[in-house]
């Protein structure tokens, strides 16, 4: 899809920096809490021996989207990811999109538990589960 398709369908572009950007613009639509994350995938995600999308864009993008959820959940306070997990049950193929929904599992004071599938054309191929440590404001 298009920009221009994307954001005629409701999606809003994901404004990245730095590493993030390698796996391409990331996409979301919804209201905070009830997000859907989206990567567009294309020959720059594809494993270099095979065409499917490789598994490290696919943990790169759960890290991200897990991370776009906790930040609605601490309503855009800083944080980063101190643990990261990802089980891989089938592959994606270059060219589709994958999404993900994150799922707030449980807010502390200074953690968030969060938790997803990742889906290609309908098929779950990753689930992953992440927490986040809330960064001290200052």
């Amino acid at each position: 899809m298009t920009p221009e398709q994307m954001e005629a369908d409701g999606w809003k572009p994901v404004r990245l920096h730095a590493f993030s950007t390698a796996i391409g613009q990331i996409w979301r639509r919804g209201e905070r809490g009830r997000r859907t994350i989206a990567l567009p995938t294309d020959e720059r995600t594809a494993n270099d021996h095979i065409h499917i999308v490789h598994g490290g864009v696919v943990m790169t993008f759960a890290d991200i989207a897990l991370g776009l959820g906790a930040l609605d959940a601490i309503e855009n306070a800083k944080c980063v990811t101190v643990q990261l997990q990802c089980q891989f049950v089938a592959s994606a193929p270059v060219g589709c999109m994958i999404t993900c929904r994150p799922e707030v599992v449980r807010k502390t004071s200074r953690l968030v538990f969060m938790r997803a599938l990742i889906e290609a054309e309908g098929e779950v191929v990753s689930s992953a589960e992440g927490i986040f440590r809330i960064l001290p404001v200052g």
